[in-house]
């Protein structure tokens, strides 16, 4: 009997070590991966930032920005930059382009088809609430009012959250040019971020609503 103790507490020992690895690893080892993706997608982002303000200025032809990307960037590409002042100075992230499974991983995504930075329409991003950064932990804590800023290369698009709701992973109409109004035609910016619920959890989506409230000239960063 003594042996059989002995034995199952080992495995319990054995299976707990293995456990503390498995949460090390979604906590550390996905953050890790995730932080030195966006430290390349942010460099990828400026860079292209610059040769597109270098050609504007070499062509002499000044033009008013529409969106984020002077050319539609693919899957996994950087896209913008998502600040939330709520979140602390430290709080960017460079959202990619794509919300499959690997494109979540470097970072926030960018649903396809949804409007771009301060577009009338619906600009929809989601991102992971636990694993792989956590770029969406806090979102639960956004409030009526608070500010979501969408740099581009020349403009920051400030957003305020007008609404928080918890719905089914099914209910996609989150997403739509209207949100929660499948068909209905925009007039005007929107914004809509999407992350599961609650954490460590798939079962719903927590999503916040904001809209367009302003937009300033983006500050050059040296």
């Amino acid at each position: 009997m003594r042996t059989v103790l002995r034995s199952l507490a080992e495995l319990a020992m054995t299976a707990g070590l293995v456990f503390g690895l498995f949460v090390a690893y979604l906590y550390w080892g996905t953050g890790e991966y995730t932080h030195r993706q966006q430290g390349d997608l942010h460099d990828e982002l400026e860079r292209r930032w610059n040769a597109a303000r270098v050609h504007r200025l070499a062509a002499d032809e000044p033009r008013r920005e529409k969106s984020g990307a002077t050319a539609a960037p693919t899957d996994g590409q950087a896209y913008a930059l998502l600040r939330i002042p709520k979140f602390g100075s430290s709080y960017e992230y460079t959202v990619v382009q794509g919300t499959g499974t690997a494109d979540l991983r470097k970072g926030p995504g960018h649903y396809p088809g949804t409007a771009g930075p301060g577009e009338i329409g619906n600009m929809a991003i989601a991102g992971h609430r636990t694993t792989y950064g956590a770029p969406f932990r806090r979102n639960d804590e956004l409030a009526r009012g608070d500010e979501i800023l969408i740099d581009t290369a020349t403009t920051t698009f400030v957003y305020t959250v007008t609404s928080r709701t918890v719905v089914r992973p099914s209910r996609t109409d989150v997403a739509a040019p209207v949100p929660e109004h499948a068909g209905a035609r925009p007039r005007k910016a929107m914004l809509t971020l999407t992350t599961c619920h609650p954490e460590f959890s798939a079962a719903y989506r927590l999503v916040v609503f904001a809209e367009l409230a302003g937009r300033r000239p983006r500050a050059t960063r040296t």
